[in-house]
């Protein structure tokens, strides 16, 4: 999935910068990853269809425009295929036991996360190996609360998890299911448990991911919605514990207040995982690798400049800090600048389509 996406995303950035669209095409694109969202897609279609249609624009970049659209095609295609079969999905995951470890510990930073985790799947392995050999083990049950700021490799680590409690025999499927509030909440009364159910059920031998697990709780005054979906929710924590692995993510004090919000809930989670923000020299080493993985090498200027950008970005940081998600916007917007500094050299070199220098990087918003 990711290769489709990461296509799609990078085909939209790289008309925009090429029609001067100021980011509008790029905008489109992520709205409709993020939601999958009917308008955007009417949208940036009809932005494509207006390169195509023009006569402004050179052959390459109509091009471009039709390998865009065929990349959305493809996008949703796969979203399709992955939500018809969700029932029935067995993650096809063939890597061993240590190479999932060695992938989780390969993760830049995260130090007090890889421990717990390391620890959490130790503990779990030898109940396991106890129950085959007769012993009594524990009752704990799987889930897991993952807290911090956004774009700390929350829903990475979720992934791991889940492919290693498949390997490890916890899991029969292992597949990866991951859901906000919209996706459990429905639109008027009485329709909420039925929709967490088919969740639930669609989730069964693998992993739920509850990403912002706190916005179902948020108006628990006035939202019954919410109320509902949380009773039924937990309901099935214990009703399928040996069966699903549920992960709640979000900001820490919203999910301190989340936990806080319904008798029970919190006893249903045995470990609690807080995600740290990165450090300035391992946000470096992030966009370094995004660079290196989409054939992109940074001039001296350019690294030393990242390098001040992403230290006053730590320094100056708030509760809402994000991360990862910081270094890939700052990723895209360098890209873009290259593309609308290259596009109008004649004929350019392998060097300068893959060099980024200082000029392409712009102090963050």
């Amino acid at each position: 999935m990711d290769k489709y996406k990461n296509d799609f995303l990078n085909y939209a950035s790289k008309l925009d910068a090429l029609v001067e669209a100021n980011g509008k095409i790029t905008k489109y694109a992520t709205v409709i990853v993020e939601n999958q969202d009917e308008s955007a897609t009417i949208m940036l279609l009809k932005n494509i269809s207006i390169v195509v249609d023009s006569g402004k624009y050179s052959i390459e970049v109509k091009q471009l425009s039709n390998v865009l659209k065929d990349s959305l095609i493809k996008y949703y295609g796969y979203m399709k295929v992955l939500d018809i079969c969700n029932q029935d999905q067995i993650d096809k995951e063939t890597r061993t036991l240590p190479e999932l470890l060695a992938e989780l510990n390969e993760l830049i930073g995260l130090n007090g996360v890889k421990a717990k985790v390391n620890n959490l799947i130790a503990y779990q392995k030898v109940q396991k190996l106890r129950e085959n050999q007769g012993l009594t083990t524990a009752k704990n049950t799987l889930h897991l609360s993952f807290t911090g700021n956004p774009g700390t490799g929350k829903t990475t680590v979720a992934r791991i998890v889940g492919r290693i409690y498949k390997q490890i025999g916890l899991l029969t499927k292992g597949h990866f299911i991951e859901v906000s509030r919209t996706d459990l909440i429905a639109g008027y009364q009485g329709q909420t448990a039925l929709k967490v159910k088919k969740v639930i059920e669609k989730a069964k031998g693998g992993v739920l991911f509850i990403d912002e697990a706190y916005s179902i709780t948020e108006n628990e005054h006035s939202d019954s919605y919410g109320r509902e979906c949380l009773t039924e929710l937990t309901k099935a924590l214990e009703d399928y514990r040996d069966e699903l692995v549920v992960i709640v993510a979000g900001y820490t004090e919203p999910m301190n207040k989340f936990f806080e919000s319904n008798p029970g809930l919190k006893s249903r989670f045995n470990t609690f995982i807080e995600f740290d923000d990165y450090a300035a020299d391992e946000l470096v080493e992030i966009l370094n690798i995004l660079c290196k993985n989409n054939d992109y090498t940074l001039s001296e200027e350019a690294s030393n400049k990242i390098n001040q950008v992403l230290n006053n970005e730590v320094a100056a940081k708030n509760e809402h800090f994000a991360n990862g998600r910081l270094v890939r916007n700052l990723y895209d917007d360098m890209v873009m600048n290259h593309a609308k500094r290259v596009v109008n050299i004649d004929e350019p070199s392998h060097e300068i389509l893959s060099l980024i220098t200082d000029e392409d990087i712009c102090s963050i918003e």
